[in-house]
């Protein structure tokens, strides 16, 4: 009986855990979408033809190279810890 009450106690803490990464998901894709409206509508501003298929594409790779910069970064930062 003390076996059955500790697996659920433990299932119970993996679903709580689980739950607290999905909500933190969840504001990280929001949080995500704010910044890239923000990181647009700077692109637009500055580029009057941005709305064009090169547009696009500019704003597509000046996205990745922020992107793959931020990872970079983020890997020294964890290889140092």
């Amino acid at each position: 009986m003390k076996k059955a009450v500790e697996e659920i106690k433990k299932a119970q803490q993996a679903a709580q855990e689980k739950t607290i990464t999905l909500i933190l998901g969840g504001f990280a894709l929001v949080a995500a979408l704010a910044w890239n409206e923000a990181i647009k509508s700077l692109f637009e501003q500055m580029l009057k033809n941005s709305g064009t298929l090169i547009g696009k594409f500019a704003y597509a790779l000046l996205v990745t190279l922020i992107v793959v910069i931020v990872s970079m970064q983020l890997q020294r930062i964890s290889k140092k810890n």
